[in-house]
């Protein structure tokens, strides 16, 4: 008698694996409950790279990088699903108080952070705190685990890169430090508050409400000489190299008939290009973000996200999302694929952005004690942190 036929299970992985790949994500679940080897088999990331590459927030780059290595793609597609669909936690993770600037008067801060790793990094008035995540990744740690300091006025905005911190602050100074160890370095940079900082390849660049950006060294020897004055003619907001290492954009406040974003030369300092032609009066732009040398994000007082291809024009931008609410957008993240968030003037209101479509897709009203702008926000694969005049809040998005 012949031997009845091997079930398709039964067949070489190699084999199974392609044969897996046309299928859905839907198709992949129902697969992992026929036995033991499908499961294993369907949980593979080899299957789930390819519909990751098309989810929110995913940790894989439109290039195919993979930003999240260590996480399981299936995991990340099961909670780009809660992304998409604004199911999340909500908890306010850190509170503080207002500074007293007179007897009499009150001024809130406008803490700015960056995400490394275990830690977040908070800018509060003149320190910047590290504070380690909890193992579950929603919470901090009570207190923080080093204190950064040097600044005589507030912090104004700070990067980390290669375990360096740059900030500048209201007191016209940039400092520099080493995460791991006591070096740093302190010099004077402008004539008023240095609204923003950026560091890259042995350079960092600043820009000042005195109209000017500067472009300094940090080469062994030359720590803190200016290599360039760049005259805006307008208060600059924002700053940011390419990842090329070739040229830096700066937002400024749009208060002439200049252009608020423009495109620099790092070697020489000379004006490359005008980016935009349609900014009205008073339409700053506040933040800046870089995804890849030719594409690039902006926000600002003028309640639109442009997102510009220097590749294809420099006259408008390729796509835009203008805020339901008619408010400034004080800051913005994407993660270099499918999903923008932004955070709103508008009673601290987060907004996730799909840009595949032209409505806003989901959003988050972020309570706080007086209403406040979504200073600064910052996302990994799982949570969302929102920084407001008085609050750290945080969105877990592992949450069913």
């Amino acid at each position: 008698a012949a031997s009845p036929p091997s079930p398709l299970w039964a067949l070489p992985e190699e084999l199974l694996l392609l044969i897996c790949s046309y299928l859905d994500a839907q198709a992949l679940g129902r697969l992992a409950q026929v036995c033991r080897r499908l499961r294993f088999l369907s949980s593979r990331d080899v299957l789930w790279r390819r519909i990751a590459r098309g989810c929110l927030n995913s940790g894989f780059t439109q290039l195919g990088a993979d930003l999240a290595a260590g996480i399981p793609v299936k995991e990340r597609v099961k909670v780009s699903q809660n992304w998409r669909h604004g199911c999340c936690r909500r908890e306010t993770v850190l509170k503080w108080k207002c500074k007293q600037v007179a007897s009499s008067s009150f001024s809130f801060l406008m803490p700015w952070m960056e995400l490394d790793g275990e830690y977040l990094y908070l800018s509060q008035a003149e320190n910047i705190q590290a504070y380690q995540l909890c193992a579950e990744g929603t919470g901090l740690q009570r207190h923080p685990q080093a204190i950064f300091s040097g600044h005589q006025e507030d912090v104004c905005r700070f990067v980390l890169v290669n375990s360096h911190i740059v900030s500048g602050g209201g007191d016209g100074s940039i400092v520099l430090h080493k995460l791991h160890g006591s070096y740093s370095v302190k010099f004077s940079a402008h004539e008023q508050e240095v609204n923003c900082v950026d560091f890259q390849g042995g350079l960092i660049v600043s820009g000042s409400r005195d109209r000017t950006a500067k472009v300094w060294s940090l080469s062994a020897g030359r720590v803190g000489q200016c290599l360039h004055t760049v005259q805006t003619e307008d208060r600059v907001w924002s700053i940011a190299i390419s990842p090329l290492l070739s040229s830096f954009v700066t937002g400024t406040a749009c208060c002439g008939h200049i252009s608020p974003l423009r495109i620099w030369d790092l070697e020489s300092g000379q004006l490359l290009t005008c980016l935009g032609t349609d900014f009205h009066r008073g339409a700053g732009v506040l933040d800046v973000f870089y995804e890849t040398p030719s594409l690039l994000l902006s926000c600002g007082y003028d309640t639109y996200i442009r997102y510009w291809d220097i590749r294809t024009s420099t006259r408008k931008c390729v796509q835009e999302w203008e805020e339901p609410h008619d408010s400034a957008l004080y800051c913005l993240r994407s993660d270099k694929n499918h999903m923008i968030a932004s955070g709103s003037s508008y009673y601290g209101v987060v907004r996730l952005w799909d840009k595949r479509q032209t409505q806003c897709l989901q959003s988050f009203h972020l309570s706080s004690p007086t209403s406040s702008p979504v200073y600064c926000l910052r996302f990994s694969t799982t949570h969302l942190y929102a920084a407001l005049a008085s609050a750290l809040h945080v969105l877990d998005f592992t949450a069913s």
